[in-house]
């Protein structure tokens, strides 16, 4: 709608409750006023000579006057008929000073559903593998200097120089689309157009079988060693339960006591690492490792550090590695389920439903299958646990 704006006259029009509201000067065109639930804001619009129909916000109502906003607009609607445009400049500027520590920021900020262990890995390598590219524009990024920046990180890890350049790549398509066309091309391409990533061969460390017996007595005795520790004892609950239940680390150590149920025999993850949450069945040997657990209020496995929780295992897997004649990580604890679950004859597709793996290629499974509530292969999880009790 168009008007003659006065200052009466834009205080007193109400605020719409949802989207936006636009009033237009009668005596100066292009200048006006946009009304949101947030405030009144002035704002020219036209189109640029030989180029776009732009819209600028001058400033909000209240923070600068009419007349202040007036004769800002009729300088920026003259530059507009000249063929300058403030908008592409503003961008421009915008892009210019987008240092790659602050589109990490805003990357972050964007993606509402990343986890904190995603967050992690974009700060670190941040901080250590591109530090002396954080204060720099992104734009000074080219193709040359991440090849050159990838072998050097690669004579220290592949596998982590992988990792940095995939989070590089993400966050330059995040400012591609933010900040077209001045930011138009992802240079960690380089990489796949040269075939040079890194092939990292996937870990498949875990306990031998002929092993397993000793390993879990090794266990045994540190659970119920009276004269342990509790720091010592909980370290050894937790690498039990990594065992009886292909757990990843992290739901472990982050297990709380809300989210178990030791009467009904289940435990629940509210966000695994395939956004799929879910409730597990407990075994009668995971139920009785729970039960041997002060109960306090908070984390299962608790400890004195700033968590709150568990932090590591490392006493205990070095034992374990031992026995096992090869390093153990927490990780390998949850191939050895796997492993164990196939000698008990468990079917695959169960196997990957109780340690909560992707099942997206399976038609029938993810769309005609219970997978948020496990509790019916209980059957299955007990089998487990008599394997390693036995």
């Amino acid at each position: 709608m168009t008007a003659k704006l006065t200052k009466e006259f834009i205080e007193n029009y109400p605020l719409p409750f949802s989207g936006q509201t636009f009033i237009w000067d009668i005596a100066l065109k292009g200048f006006g006023v946009k009304l949101t639930k947030s405030g009144r804001y002035y704002i020219v619009q036209r189109w640029v000579l030989h180029g776009k129909n732009r819209r600028k916000v001058i400033g909000k109502h209240g923070l600068i006057t009419l007349q202040q906003a007036r004769a800002e607009a009729m300088k920026i609607l003259s530059d507009m008929s000249k063929g300058i445009d403030h908008v592409a400049q503003e961008k421009r500027n915008t892009a210019q000073n987008a240092t790659l520590r602050r589109i990490t920021d805003e990357y972050i900020s964007a993606h509402k559903d990343l986890k904190a262990s995603s967050i992690k890995d974009f700060n670190k390598h941040i901080n250590t593998s591109f530090s002396s590219w954080k204060g720099r524009a992104i734009t000074e990024i080219t193709r040359e200097r991440v090849a050159i920046k990838f072998r050097k990180l690669t004579e220290k890890s592949p596998a982590q120089a992988n990792q940095a350049m995939r989070i590089l790549r993400a966050l330059f398509y995040y400012a591609i689309a933010m900040y077209r066309p001045l930011v138009v091309e992802n240079p960690v391409k380089v990489l796949s157009e040269t075939k040079v990533w890194n092939y990292v061969r996937p870990r498949s460390g875990k306990i031998p079988m002929d092993k397993i017996g000793s390993v879990w007595k090794l266990i045994t005795e540190i659970r119920e060693n009276e004269f342990l520790t509790d720091s010592s004892r909980t370290t050894g609950d937790i690498v039990a339960f990594l065992l009886l239940t292909g757990a990843r680390w992290s739901e472990a150590a982050n297990l709380t006591w809300d989210r178990v149920n030791l009467d009904e025999k289940w435990w629940y993850i509210p966000d695994p690492k395939n956004r799929n949450p879910v409730k597990l069945p407990l075994s009668d040997e995971a139920i009785q490792v729970l039960k041997g657990r002060k109960k306090r209020k908070g984390y299962v496995f608790d400890s004195w550090s700033q968590t709150g929780h568990i932090i590591d295992a490392r006493l205990v897997l070095s034992q374990v590695s031992e026995i096992a004649g090869e390093k153990i990580t927490p990780h390998d604890l949850r191939r050895t389920f796997r492993a164990i679950a196939g000698v008990c004859g468990i079917e695959l597709w169960k196997t990957k439903l109780l340690m909560n793996h992707r099942l997206n290629q399976d038609v029938t499974i993810s769309s005609y299958t219970e997978t948020s509530d496990l509790r019916y292969l209980g059957k299955e999880i007990n089998e487990i646990g008599k394997y390693l009790s036995q």
